[in-house]
C-alpha cells in the first residue's frame, strides 16, 4: 500500500486560504516545490546534488515547523479533533471537496469527562479530548454524568446533535 502525504507550508497558509477554486490545488510550500523541481534537471550528478540540498532545506524547514507533513491517518485524526468546527473553505485536511465530504467525519462518539450547567440552565459539556460543546436549545435531558457514552453528529446551520447516555438529542456548538 502506498503511503500518501500531505505537505503544508505554514508560512504560505494565506495562499491556501486565497485558492477558492475548488478545481486548482491549493499552491505548494516553495521549500517543497524547490525538491519537486530538482525532477526537472537532465544530468543525473546535478539531480542528485539538488536533491541533496533540497531535502537538507525542506528538512530544516521542518525542523523550525514551517512545513509539516501529515500522514493520510494523521491527517484523519486531526479531522477528527477538529470535528464541531468548519475549516472547509480553507481546503485543509481535506475539506471542502467532494472526496473529503464521501470520507468526512460526520460523527464522533466519546465519553463525557464533565457537565454541569450554565445560568440559563442549558448544558456545557466537556468531552474526553477536552473539547467543550454548549447546548443551545432548551431540550431538558436527565443529568449527563462523566463517563456517559456522549454521540455528537452533524445536524443543520452548523449545529450538532448529541445523544448522552442514549437519551434524545439535544443541539449543541462547538466552543473551544
Amino acid at each position: 500500500m502506498k503511503a500518501r502525504y500531505l505537505v503544508l507550508g505554514l508560512v504560505g497558509l494565506s495562499a491556501v486560504v486565497v485558492a477558492k477554486d475548488k478545481d486548482t490545488p491549493p499552491p505548494r510550500a516553495e521549500v517543497f516545490q524547490k525538491v519537486i523541481d530538482c525532477r526537472a534537471i537532465g544530468d543525473a550528478a546535478q539531480r542528485l546534488a539538488c536533491y541533496d540540498t533540497q531535502v537538507a532545506r525542506l528538512e530544516e524547514a521542518s525542523a523550525r515547523k514551517e512545513v509539516i507533513v501529515f500522514d493520510q491517518a494523521e491527517v484523519k485524526r486531526t479531522r477528527k479533533g477538529l470535528f464541531g468546527f468548519n475549516f472547509n473553505d480553507l481546503g485543509l485536511f481535506g475539506g471542502g471537496d467532494d472526496k473529503s465530504k464521501e470520507e468526512g467525519v460526520n460523527q464522533i462518539e466519546s465519553t463525557v469527562r464533565s457537565a454541569r450547567q450554565d445560568g440559563s440552565g442549558k448544558w456545557v459539556i466537556i468531552i474526553e479530548d477536552g473539547a467543550k460543546w454548549v447546548q443551545i436549545d432548551t431540550t431538558n435531558i436527565r443529568s449527563p454524568k462523566a463517563g456517559q457514552a456522549i454521540k455528537i453528529r452533524k445536524a443543520t446551520l452548523g449545529s450538532y446533535f448529541a445523544n448522552i447516555n442514549d437519551q434524545h438529542a439535544i443541539r449543541m456548538i462547538r466552543q473551544n
